[in-house]
């Protein structure tokens, strides 16, 4: 095993809370691999950039010795974790709980050592439960706590329903550390108090409790809201290289550097190195980006296909030109209103945006581009695009667009 000194410093490089660091020591000071658990609802099958932050705070601890559980919620999920919602979630059905299983293995594989990691599924000790066995885990823990959750608490003071079944998601997930008999939990910061259910339910069954620590929600390519696929901030880890790379590189300048504490095995001295150097004008912020972008997409993808994504980047950007595999398409003139070009339809039909109210949202927002200027105009006249038109929409979708 490393120091503890070592492993400490590893273990806290991120995270937002360690509740408690002086257990954790303790725990490592026995020499013994702990059993590492890390609960994920097969809600959304594709991972993002904001998942892997605590999927890397799992394997650094792979990667020091430990047992690690990537525990899959198929049980839990056909409640759905309430977290953060305003309303009551709908439950997924079975079918589309394994679509997603699936899914989530064929990715998670990028991040851990699958050799090393141990899947489970929390049906396997929740589904034999009966209900005697459900009342009695009820019985573990207050209303009075559970409204000290938010998002409880604030539907409960606006009257808004919560169903009876959302209070035993915590008791579930809780339960889960029970079963697995885990001496950490790792989760977001919007899973602190699940995760302090669990130190309490293993007290309650004479286990000694969980250490849990919190790792940071990471903000999205806008900077200020948490990543998410249904805002379209995110950057999925399976996405094409000069996508990734692309997307990296359309952060803030203050952003990377967190990303490149969260997302990179970077050293703290380094990033901080960096940031003086592009606070003094020693060095040029973009050349940093284009560092982190390339470290990036090299993680998910090769150093090649990194390689090959930069000198897009380049072409595209630097040199205001179109990519190389832009595609060439012929516009459909049956599709014409009076005369007009619906630029949704088309933004649509070309694959930009995953519906008509995305279209629509990115030229409201300035994101369409024809011939590389802007355009607003939800429709235009098929006269003012005489010949082959260079549709951009925004900064990394290009077509050549034949009326």
């Amino acid at each position: 095993m490393i120091d503890i000194n070592q492993q400490m410093a590893i273990i806290k490089r991120g995270a937002v809370e360690i509740i408690s660091e002086e257990e954790l020591v303790k725990k490592l000071e026995t020499n013994k691999p702990l059993v590492i658990k890390l609960g994920a609802d097969p809600t959304a099958p594709d991972l993002h950039l904001g998942h892997t932050v605590v999927l890397r705070k799992m394997r650094q601890f792979q990667d020091l010795g430990h047992s690690v559980v990537f525990l899959i919620g198929d049980f839990t999920a056909l409640i759905g974790d309430p977290t953060g919602k305003s309303e009551t979630r709908k439950p997924l059905t079975e079918d589309k709980i394994r679509e997603n299983v699936e899914t989530y293995k064929s990715q998670v594989c990028k991040i851990l050592d699958m050799n090393k990691t141990i899947i489970d599924f929390n049906s396997r000790w929740l589904s034999p439960m009966n209900f005697g066995d459900v009342l009695k885990l009820a019985s573990k823990y207050t209303v009075a706590r559970m409204l000290e959750r938010d998002d409880f608490l604030n539907r409960f003071k606006s009257q808004r329903p919560i169903s009876i079944h959302e209070f035993m998601y915590p008791l579930m997930q809780g339960y889960d550390s029970v079963a697995l008999k885990a001496d950490v939990e790792l989760g977001g910061t919007d899973q602190k108090f699940n995760l302090l259910v669990g130190r309490s339910l293993q007290k309650e069954h004479g286990q000694p409790s969980q250490v849990i620590i919190t790792m940071p929600i990471l903000e999205g390519l806008d900077g200020v809201n948490k990543m998410s696929k249904s805002l379209g901030n995110y950057v999925g880890i399976n996405e094409e290289p000069k996508n990734m790379y692309g997307k990296i590189m359309s952060i803030s300048d203050a952003m990377m550097f967190k990303y490149y504490e969260l997302l990179t095995d970077v050293s703290f001295e380094e990033i901080a190195k960096m940031k003086s150097d592009c606070d003094s004008g020693a060095v040029n912020p973009k050349s940093v980006k284009m560092k982190l972008a390339h470290l990036i997409t090299s993680m998910y993808h090769n150093a090649e296909a990194a390689d090959h994504a930069r000198v897009e980047f380049e072409n595209v950007f630097a040199k205001k030109g179109v990519p190389d595999d832009a595609v060439t398409i012929t516009f459909d003139r049956a599709k014409l209103k009076d005369g007009k070009v619906s630029m949704i339809g088309l933004i649509s039909d070309l694959g930009f945006a995953e519906s008509n109210s995305a279209a629509k949202r990115l030229i409201q927002q300035g994101g369409l581009k024809l011939n590389s200027e802007k355009c607003t105009d939800e429709y235009v006249e098929i006269s003012k695009l005489n010949g082959e038109v260079v549709v951009q929409a925004g900064k990394r979708n290009f077509a050549k667009v034949k009326f």
